[in-house]
């Protein structure tokens, strides 16, 4: 499987082979649905919480005594059946909403998502992906062109995957919308979804290889 590699003047300079085990994946939307669900799961953190009865404060004494008011027993104003008592069941920050998933379950929908959007054009190969400066005016000047040949148009949707040591582009990156920058480790279901462009460093696509041992 071969794919062009071009410049950041959007130039060819050469082709490369690309790796069968992860860019000629079968689609399986399925698992990358089962994948997604978990990832975001993960990525959950409750914050809404109730006070149950032992949380709230007061009621340290019987409100009146058991027999003899004429009135129902009560045992502590921290009842949920009081205002200002405990919740019985309200959320709790304490909630575990994660899910585990397999490495090989999350590796497989990764690369079939990789297939299909190699497959639909929308990944490409860069020679390099370095710039000179950690500046974002120079990253969207040399991404705009590629991304948007109309001038009129300034919006970027890109994932940029680049070596570790490429931190000038992580850096310039940072403040971009709907801009990214990832190692090729560190590629995960969402990203790839989440944009609609995926520019790979030639170097990256060995080092992805490594990474999942094909």
């Amino acid at each position: 499987m071969k794919a062009k590699i071009y410049n950041l003047k959007n130039e060819t300079v050469g082709e490369m082979e690309l790796p069968e085990g992860i860019f000629g994946a079968k689609w399986n939307p399925i698992l990358i649905a089962q994948v997604l669900r978990a990832q975001l799961a993960n990525q959950r953190r409750p914050w809404a919480h109730a006070k149950t009865r032992a949380e709230v404060r007061g009621g340290g004494r019987k409100p009146w005594r058991q027999k003899g008011t004429g009135r129902a027993r009560h045992g502590s104003i921290r009842s949920p059946l009081w205002v200002g008592g405990g919740k019985a069941h309200g959320p709790n920050k304490e909630r575990d909403y994660s899910q585990k998933i397999n490495k090989k379950m999350g590796r497989l929908a990764v690369f079939s998502a990789l297939a299909r959007k190699f497959k639909e054009g929308e990944i490409k190969v860069f020679e390099n992906l370095s710039i000179d400066e950690p500046k974002t005016k120079i990253l969207v000047n040399a991404l705009r062109p590629i991304l948007n040949p109309k001038k009129n148009s300034k919006k970027l949707d890109v994932l940029l995957v680049a070596e570790k040591g490429n931190k000038n582009i992580m850096r310039a990156s940072a403040n971009i919308p709907k801009t990214k920058t990832l190692r090729p480790e560190s590629l995960n279901i969402y990203d790839i979804l989440n944009y609609k462009n995926i520019f790979i460093e030639k170097d990256s696509v060995g080092t992805m290889s490594k990474h999942y041992k094909l």
